[in-house]
């Protein structure tokens, strides 16, 4: 019932908004700013865009920005897509800003990578994820913002990705794809009611970023494209996730913060995260990873209430020797899981690593992962819980769990080496390294405060 409230307040949220925007086009008036909304309203028609799909609208698209940035300190400014198909190469956002996607509007990146420059890479990552040395362009992009917001009559931003898919998977890449959204050092992010599509790479990438909210977002991928993963909070702290539909062809969300010895110097960990009411489609990779790239610490990870449909496995920590770095305090409940490979997976033998110079003696500390209420039917394996030898996985705890096998199953249910934890009400029957008998596993009382209460609702 929660997520059904939700998905109501959210679609009448998006209506006034609507309806107040074609009231201040009509009438001219402005919006009140004291009720949640920009007092400056624009659309991307009036900086020349046209709306036919062929046509390239980036200078339309950065004259906008660039002209209501400057009404950032008066109310702020809102600039609206409205319905047609919107080329256009990568462009930026800004502080005090709402990107509002009409219905039927689409956005389409450019598929000329000359369209897209080349920037530096994360310092937390030291290179280019895919490549050495920089990166391309993310599609839309902002740093040191604040107060951003891209929402919507669920519009759609569409990276038609699969120009870089085969050229990534042909090895014709000279540096890192793109992400479809990527915001740095900012803070106070909403994200609702929108559609991303066929991002280059990963999809949306809160990082240094501070309470985030991305709410009632879909986002779409072939389950075959390749590291399509959905939301990655990456050094972010206070990121609120909820009653987002996730088809991706790598993990629906990954919590990140930095790669090996970049991530460790750079250390900002992600924490106090909560991820609720998601689905999840992904045969190939995790619901939820923590990691791998982990070495600024991840910790105080809350996920409620989700549910994961025909996807490799669940709740997922990936990490390796040399990453450095901790993931701990991570807190699981409710989970709903259909046509499973695993429920629970652990691995402590990622080698993946920027360059020659990672610390062989950094070995990550994971500890106090918990996971209670799991629900799993058509299950292949229960569990392979797979630490680090001489760098156990401890504190684990895993209660009040039903793993139903597929006719396929494997015989031995669980694989646990380098592990330690207790059970509670657990079929099949765990792994001896996890068979002392616990309590139910914890979960955090309190409520993490993030973004606002409701969404915002605009009038005009």
């Amino acid at each position: 019932m929660a997520s059904a409230k939700f998905l109501r307040r959210a679609a009448v949220a998006a209506t006034l908004c609507a309806v107040a925007l074609l009231a201040a086009f009509a009438g001219g008036a402005r919006a009140s700013p004291e009720e949640g909304c920009r007092k400056h309203v624009a659309r991307i028609t009036e900086y020349g865009a046209v709306g036919d799909g062929k046509r390239l609208n980036t200078a339309a698209f950065a004259k906008a920005v660039a002209d209501l940035s400057k009404r950032a300190d008066d109310g702020g400014a809102a600039l609206v897509v409205p319905r047609g198909k919107w080329l256009t190469g990568p462009f930026n956002l800004t502080s005090h800003f709402t990107l509002f996607l009409d219905e039927g509007a689409e956005i389409l990146a450019s598929q000329d990578m000359k369209d897209w420059p080349l920037i530096a890479p994360l310092p937390s990552y030291g290179r280019g994820r895919d490549e050495p040395g920089p990166r391309y362009s993310n599609f839309i992009s902002g740093s040191n913002l604040t107060d951003v917001i891209v929402t919507g009559r669920n519009g759609t931003i569409n990276g038609q990705g699969q120009v870089w898919w085969d050229k990534y998977r042909a090895k014709k890449l000279k540096y890192t794809r793109g992400y479809l959204l990527e915001l740095l050092y900012s803070n106070n992010i909403l994200i609702y009611n929108v559609t991303f599509k066929d991002s280059p790479s990963w999809n949306l990438h809160p990082t240094y970023c501070t309470n985030v909210t991305i709410s009632g977002v879909t986002i779409l991928a072939p389950v075959h494209s390749a590291n399509t993963d959905g939301i990655d909070p990456d050094s972010s702290s206070h990121v609120k996730i909820e009653d987002c539909y996730i088809v991706s062809g790598d993990d629906c969300i990954a919590v990140k913060s930095g790669w090996d010895q970049y991530g460790i110097e750079f250390n900002m960990p992600s924490q106090h995260i909560l991820i609720r009411r998601l689905t999840c489609i992904s045969p190939t990779s995790a619901m939820i990873a923590l990691g791998s790239e982990m070495s600024g610490g991840i910790r105080d990870v809350r996920a409620e209430d989700n549910t994961a449909i025909n996807t490799e496995s669940a709740v997922r920590v990936k990490s390796g020797v040399g990453r450095g770095g901790f993931v701990k305090d991570i807190f699981v409940r409710g989970l709903s899981l259909h046509t499973m490979k695993w429920v629970f997976w652990m691995t402590g033998n990622y080698g993946q690593h920027p360059d020659n110079s990672s610390n062989p003696s950094a070995m990550p500390e994971v500890t106090g992962i918990n996971y209670s209420d799991v629900f799993a039917e058509n299950v292949t394996m229960a569990g392979r819980m797979e630490g680090i030898p001489d760098d156990p996985y401890t504190g684990i705890c895993i209660s009040n769990v039903t793993a139903k096998l597929a006719p396929h199953a494997k015989k031995v249910q669980w694989d646990c080496t380098n592990v330690k934890g207790v059970t509670s009400d657990v079929s099949p029957e765990p792994c001896p390294e996890l068979e002392g008998e616990g309590k139910p596993c914890a979960f955090p009382e309190d409520e993490l405060a993030i973004g606002p209460a409701e969404l915002p609702k605009c009038s005009y």
